[in-house]
């Protein structure tokens, strides 16, 4: 069974998840820790918590889900996993950084692709990767169907769904993916975000204003 950690990190305010099982491996999704004291936040919980952290995950590659991969990768010695298409994002990420006053050390490491139907393993528990480009071009979630979570990065939010004005967004591609790849899920589905609270699929299909059922 998977545990759901969570830390909001930087002055973007970005969630970053850790999800672990029993025997205490974990996944980090989205490290968005951008001060040295939020790497100290997230270690600090891994080590109280006596976890092993076997996987490094980006749900999408803009800025604050990748301030913190070059930290993670060298403290826990893993490679990054993500979509083929964020690599580009990945390369552009350190550019946006400066625009936006936030330099930062990018991720240099090798890559591992995840596409549509893949699936992450923890363990005995999995994920499924379900690819619902939009808000970026690569942008994928992570569906747990047996505990009915997903972890859905910049895709939908509670009662909003991601920004399409960045650099290749598309929002009627957002929005597609959205009817025809989220909201086919079962209704009880938590869906934790990369931005604020958690919500669910049924409650986004009733009253999210951008996109219903």
């Amino acid at each position: 069974m998977i545990s759901i950690s969570f830390f909001t990190f930087s002055p973007i305010q970005e969630n970053t998840y850790l999800l672990h099982n029993e025997k205490g491996e974990a996944l980090i999704i989205d490290p968005g820790c951008y001060f040295s004291a939020e790497n100290e936040t997230l270690k600090e919980h891994i080590l109280k918590a006596g976890l092993t952290p076997v996987q490094l995950l980006n749900t999408h590659c803009h800025l604050d889900h990748v301030f913190g991969n070059k930290w993670v990768a060298k403290t826990y010695g893993l490679e990054l996993y993500i979509h083929p298409d964020e690599e580009k994002m990945l390369e552009l990420a350190p550019q946006s950084g400066l625009m936006y006053g936030l330099g930062f050390d990018n991720y240099k490491g090798s890559l591992h692709f995840l596409n549509e139907g893949d699936v992450v393993k923890l363990g005995d528990d999995e994920l499924k990767v379900i690819l619902a480009p939009g808000h970026s071009p690569g942008s994928i979630c992570f569906y747990n169907e047996k505990q009915h979570f997903l972890i859905g990065g910049d895709v939908l939010f509670q009662e909003s769904i991601g920004r399409t004005d960045l650099p290749f967004g598309n929002h009627e591609q957002l929005l597609k993916n959205i009817k025809e790849k989220l909201y086919i899920l079962p209704d009880e589905t938590v869906v934790y975000p990369g931005h604020g609270p958690s919500t669910t699929i049924g409650h986004e299909k009733k009253h999210n204003p951008f996109v219903r059922a």
